[in-house]
């Protein structure tokens, strides 16, 4: 039996103007990142708001085993079932996190006849999207702590804050640590921790942003600490929010 590989190895991979064409996407709207790649601009929204809503299948599972139990592989699948019946089809897959590829779970692009190529540029930095929500993700908490350091003008408790670090990383050595040693000029002195990119609040909320005042909007309402009167502190309160969006700019569009 050829293994996934092997199959990537002897398919011949669709140029992503190609794709885009066969998905009705003009060229216009395309923003490519080499040949197999492609960023899709937001203004393309403006041109469906007529158009027949399409169905929306869900695919999800709990998994019983750390290898996943094949939802990917399975929304892959029925993509090309419904492609091969005659209907019009798109398939929504989350990008995969390094963390898990390096682990024993590995990549998140399916298998056998029914992948997702380029399969190792997908598992890796595909367009960036993980590595702009996690420089984002820390990005507000270095924010934090300066102002923290700078006099804590919002009378934040040490003792209350929520907001983690993020790393794209299975790094069991950095679930709780102590930030803010070596002196007075590195910070206050806490614990800490980190989290996965993928389980950053940051994540959620470029999924479900529509735009980019949207998504200034949320972010500003993230819950990153309290004070010691027990009131949320708010990134909008760390004013914020506009650097963030920034940074996440081109990882709003699809």
């Amino acid at each position: 039996m050829e293994s996934d590989f092997e199959i990537t190895k002897k398919t011949e991979i669709w140029p992503i103007e190609k794709v885009a064409q066969k998905a009705g996407i003009s060229e216009r709207f395309l923003e490519p990142y080499g040949n197999y790649k492609a960023k899709i601009d937001l203004s393309i929204l403006k041109t469906l708001e007529n158009n027949k809503k399409g169905h929306l299948v869900l695919v999800t599972a709990m998994n019983p085993t750390p290898y996943g139990e094949g939802k990917t592989l399975t929304t892959i699948g029925l993509g090309q079932a419904l492609s091969l019946l005659g209907k019009k089809t798109i398939i929504t897959l989350r990008e995969p996190s390094m963390g898990p590829v390096f682990g024993v779970k590995g990549g998140a692009t399916g298998g056998g006849y029914s992948q997702i190529l380029p399969m190792e540029d997908i598992n890796l930095h595909f367009t960036g999207d993980i590595h702009a929500i996690q420089a984002a993700h820390n990005l507000l908490a270095a924010m934090l702590d300066t102002h923290i350091l700078m006099g804590n003008e919002l009378d934040i408790d040490i003792n209350n804050i929520v907001w983690p670090r993020a790393i794209d990383m299975n790094d069991r050595a950095l679930r709780n640590i102590v930030i803010g040693l070596g002196g007075s000029g590195n910070g206050i002195p806490r614990e800490s921790k980190f989290i996965i990119t993928a389980a950053s609040e940051i994540m959620s909320i470029v999924c479900v942003s529509t735009d980019i005042i949207d998504l200034k909007k949320k972010l500003s309402n993230i819950t990153v600490a309290f004070d010691r009167k027990g009131n949320p502190i708010k990134a909008g309160d760390l004013k914020v929010e506009g650097a963030l969006a920034t940074i996440l700019k081109d990882a709003l569009k699809p």
